[in-house]
């Protein structure tokens, strides 16, 4: 891979990083058919990067072959519109597997999970992201971090070895915190990326981060690039005004620990007929009570 293209990768995460929904039929399997018709809509409204397999995308929830079959097909949507930045992650030679796979049927770009394990050391997580990274070095890696005792210059020492390691998920709920691991890092070294969705972006974009992931923008990608445009400017205003729109939908999917985080989501889509609401345990489909007021913010989005 060539630096050039590396630049590509790297102006890709400077975006509305998009984690798509997984829909599911009414048997529990993957609804293809909706799941294309996603994409295309994501697509069509100015969505330039797609992350496959990402926690929106219920990617523990997903079988390997299941998890093979997402990337593929978001891969073949997709076509030259968008850039792949594939989620993989559990144990080493299950997370070099499914880079690979990425790799050849075309991804870009591979976003290593946090990985999940109860014993985390900062050499082992140093190790676990080398072993991925050198395995392909013809794509870019993005690590999605969510250990807040993790040091910036761990992040530092994995670049050295792996130039491939090129932006950061930075997913730990503490602007400051961010701040500081930034530099500690590089800050000009990764392009930082607010992991935590729209709620952050402007607090995280005032310490240097250039691009956010999204849930949202499944629902409502105008809603998504608008803030983007607002940030990218330096419109701080435009941006909390966004923030706004979007707050109470937002408080949805983070309260109780984030436990309705993706049933929210599907739960807007499926009042605009374009999935099920179905979700896999241990998460669940909303409560009745809760499901008019997302169908009502989704309506209000002026879809």
């Amino acid at each position: 891979m060539t630096p050039a293209a590396f630049d590509t990768h790297r102006a890709a995460l400077a975006d509305v990083v998009a984690i798509p929904v997984t829909p599911f039929t009414a048997d529990d399997a993957l609804d293809t058919e909706a799941h294309r018709v996603l994409l295309r809509r994501m697509l069509d409204g100015g969505v330039r990067t797609l992350t496959p397999n990402g926690n929106t995308g219920e990617f523990y929830a997903l079988t390997p072959g299941e998890r093979r079959a997402v990337t593929e097909l978001t891969i073949e949507a997709a076509g030259d519109r968008a850039t792949i930045l594939a989620g993989i992650g559990h144990d080493v030679p299950t997370a070099v597997a499914s880079a690979q796979h990425a790799r050849d049927v075309g991804a870009h770009m591979v976003m290593v999970h946090q990985p999940v394990h109860p014993y985390v050391s900062e050499g082992g997580w140093v190790d676990y992201h080398r072993a991925i990274a050198e395995a392909v070095p013809e794509l870019g890696v993005v690590p999605y971090l969510r250990n807040p005792a993790l040091s910036g210059r761990r992040l530092a020492e994995l670049a050295d070895a792996c130039p491939n390691v090129i932006g950061v998920k930075y997913a730990v709920p503490d602007a400051a915190r961010f701040a500081a691991f930034a530099r500690d890092a590089g800050l000009e070294r990764f392009v930082w990326i607010a992991g935590l969705a729209e709620p952050y972006a402007p607090s995280y974009f005032s310490a240097g981060a250039t691009g956010f992931t999204s849930g949202l923008v499944n629902v409502a990608p105008a809603v998504s690039l608008n803030m983007l445009e607002a940030l990218r400017s330096g419109d701080h205003p435009a941006a909390m005004k966004v923030w706004e729109r979007i707050r109470r939908f937002e408080e949805l999917r983070g309260a109780n620990a984030s436990a309705d985080n993706v049933s929210v989501v599907k739960e807007a889509l499926a009042s605009l007929g374009l999935c099920r609401r179905d979700v896999r345990p241990p998460s669940r489909t909303l409560p009745e009570d809760e499901r008019a007021e997302v169908a009502a913010i989704a309506a209000g989005w002026s879809i």
